[in-house]
């Protein structure tokens, strides 16, 4: 610990800031996952209807700087990491989700606003093609101004296709932030900016949590499901592929007791159907019906032809192989549902 670190905790301060101090220290404990936000450019109507949006989910807690500071570094513990995410106009935001969800909580409750001259901008400024329901007069020599394909049509004034009047990272100046205002664009978003949040002992940044859910679910569910396949493929026997493995040397069991023709209880129905099949499609080649049983006259050759059922030991071992190859699929269909239940709970 610095010099001037231990002077700032050792120095008295005022009673008020001590409780300020202390009431922090139990808002950031009684989390799961504390956070700062930025506030800043927030109208003070808006920044009261986030947190109301937030409450039961998450708590905005604002407080000045150096009291931040102080609570985060007595808390330790790792959060004075978030120390340095502590600049310009902040608050701390704590909830019991876990980072991804408050994220994406954050970022679904921004919401448009207009932007003012001397502003940079975040994005690229686009004046969409279309109508601007502005009657003809000097607006159209605005727009012209400020980059837009506009002119006079039918009565009103047009922008005749998408004009890109400021690249994201320039300063808006004055004639564009009233010709943005007149068409009613807001090209900036407002609301609580995650900086950086600090969760079972890891900081987050927001890079870390701008994923898309969807598809991490969908590579998950992927790398089950190959996984599930090399076991079943190499034999490797565990909780989850054993049923499929077991399913699968019972269908090739059976195939092996078929093609052999082993007079076992659980195969005898399936050989004497294939006995009796073979001989109809004998029957059906002799012509003289005077030299069959009774039973046999007129009977109907099978589907496949005599010679084919010949051939018949090897399809049943594939339908057999394929079967098993079916239910272990379908367990696969099962993990993966599983899998993703999972990542709903991780994800919020």
């Amino acid at each position: 610990m610095s010099e001037s670190e231990s002077v700032r905790k050792t120095e008295t301060i005022p009673q008020w800031k001590q409780d300020e101090v202390d009431e922090l220290v139990d808002f950031v404990e009684n989390f799961a996952s504390v956070g700062v936000v930025g506030v800043t450019g927030i109208p003070s109507r808006q920044l009261q209807n986030m947190r109301r949006e937030l409450h039961g989910s998450a708590t905005v807690r604002m407080s000045r700087n150096t009291l931040l500071v102080r609570a985060l570094e007595e808390v330790d513990s790792g959060y004075e990491d978030l120390v340095d995410h502590i600049d310009g106009q902040v608050a701390l935001v704590g909830t019991n989700d876990n980072p991804f969800g408050l994220y994406k909580q954050l970022e679904a409750s921004k919401t448009p606003a207009p932007i003012n001259a001397g502003e940079i901008a975040p994005n690229d400024i686009v004046i969409p093609e279309g109508d601007t329901g502005v009657d003809p007069g000097p607006f159209v020599g605005e727009l012209q101004q400020v980059g837009a394909q506009a002119r006079i049509m039918d009565g009103s004034i047009k922008v005749t296709e998408d004009s890109t009047v400021l690249e994201a990272g320039e300063e808006v100046s004055v004639d564009l932030a009233n010709v943005l205002s007149e068409l009613g664009i807001e090209p900036k978003e407002v609301g609580l900016d995650l900086r950086a949040v600090y969760s079972e002992g890891t900081l987050f940044d927001p890079e870390d949590l701008d994923i898309d859910v969807d598809e991490y679910r969908a590579d998950i569910q992927s790398a089950v499901s190959a996984a599930t396949n090399l076991s079943v493929n190499a034999v490797f026997p565990t909780t989850q592929t054993a049923p499929t493995l077991i399913a699968k040397a019972t269908g090739e069991a059976k195939a092996l007791g078929l093609a052999a023709a082993i007079e076992d209880p659980e195969f005898m129905p399936d050989l004497v159907a294939k006995a009796d099949a073979q001989l109809r499609a004998l029957a059906a080649q002799i012509d003289d019906e005077e030299a069959l049983p009774e039973e046999l006259r007129g009977v109907q050759a099978p589907a496949a032809p005599a010679e084919e059922s010949e051939e018949s030991t090897d399809e049943e071992d594939a339908d057999a192989e394929q079967a098993a190859e079916e239910d272990a699929d379908a367990d696969d269909d099962d993990d993966d549902e599983d899998s993703g239940d999972a990542l709903g709970a991780m994800f919020g």
